[in-house]
């Protein structure tokens, strides 16, 4: 691990708001207050991933982890905060150093399917980067085409298929090897193996692990399942409704959750060493960002809710050198 971060968030914000249809626009002309919806999709996240690390992401649907994931990979602008990477503000990176960026930080999508065209073959979509960046001859990306399909395990005979000739599990490792043709040193993984059959996905992950130490990669890997990301992180950071509530190694974090949540989505992880336990969800659903509730986030789902959490938002505070969370409860 280096002194510096690979990747630094800093107080990072993204709220989104929908654009006012005509009748709203007309109700506004008339002089009444039409304020169009806004989505509170990320709030004030600041955490680093150092290079060679792996850091899990883990949170329910809708939390906000692929809008974090897709800030960090430069396909969203954050409304508020900043991403470094290198020590650079992404925001005032021009010309080459933009370049290094897009290149050095690739995003590998849930769904192979939609993320690869269907209309071309899969050596063209492995090598229109190195053909639109000029980071190979002509002559060149054939080889680079073939070196990459092997790097994943498919044999260069798959060249010439389209992508619904192929299987998920392998459309997927077509995702990975288009994002390593352009060299990069950042993958951010947004639930990589969410849509593959469980004996594939086992597959998936060891190829990322192997990826990893092969190329010293560092990864944002954004999961909901706490399997997947215990057995490839580093660290864990639990998010709930555009907020980290809980980061920490993740032998910490699966043996001394402190933030109730988190305590909660452990609880729920099957387990077969504990046959005959009663299966009891996280008790109502996950609040609207469009309407966030006041205080701590997590109070109405919390069974050790207070009258401080309907009224006080907590922060990240430190438990030891490593591992933080934000909730009251821990304040002593």
């Amino acid at each position: 691990m280096t002194s510096h971060p690979a990747i630094e968030i800093r107080d990072l914000s993204k709220k989104f708001s929908k654009k006012p249809d005509l009748v709203q626009k007309l109700v506004g002309l008339c002089g009444v207050n039409t304020t169009p919806p806004t989505v509170h999709a990320v709030s004030n996240i600041s955490l680093s991933i150092q290079k060679g690390e792996v850091l899990g992401l883990v949170g329910e649907s809708g939390c906000g982890k692929s809008t974090l994931g897709r800030m960090v990979a430069g396909l969203i602008r954050p409304s508020e905060g900043s991403i470094h990477y290198q020590q650079h503000d992404i925001s005032t990176l021009r010309g080459k150093a933009l370049l290094d960026y897009t290149l050095g930080v690739q995003m590998i999508f849930q769904d192979p399917q939609a993320s690869l065209n269907p209309k071309q073959q899969l050596h063209q979509i492995l090598g229109e980067a190195l053909k639109v960046h000029k980071l190979a001859t002509p002559d060149q990306i054939p080889d680079r085409v073939d070196a990459a399909l092997a790097e994943v395990g498919l044999d260069k005979e798959y060249r010439n298929r389209y992508p619904y000739q192929i299987s998920g599990g392998q459309r997927q490792r077509i995702g990975i090897a288009r994002a390593l043709m352009v060299q990069p040193s950042f993958l951010v993984c947004d639930e990589p193996v969410a849509a593959l059959d469980v004996s594939i996905q086992a597959q998936v992950i060891n190829l990322f692990m192997d990826l990893r130490d092969q190329r010293n990669l560092t990864y944002l890997f954004i999961s909901h399942d706490l399997g997947v990301v215990r057995h490839i992180s580093d660290r864990v950071a639990i998010m709930y409704l555009g907020r980290i509530v809980e980061i920490a190694p993740t032998s910490e974090v699966f043996n001394h959750a402190a933030h109730p949540y988190t305590q909660a989505l452990l609880a729920e992880m099957p387990d077969m060493s504990r046959q005959k336990r009663n299966f009891t969800p996280i008790k109502g659903e996950l609040p609207s960002p469009l309407n966030p509730p006041s205080g701590c986030a997590f109070h109405p789902r919390c069974p050790h809710a207070m009258p401080r959490c309907r009224e006080e938002a907590p922060v990240l505070r430190s438990l030891n050198s490593q591992h933080q969370a934000a909730c009251h409860l821990l304040d002593a």
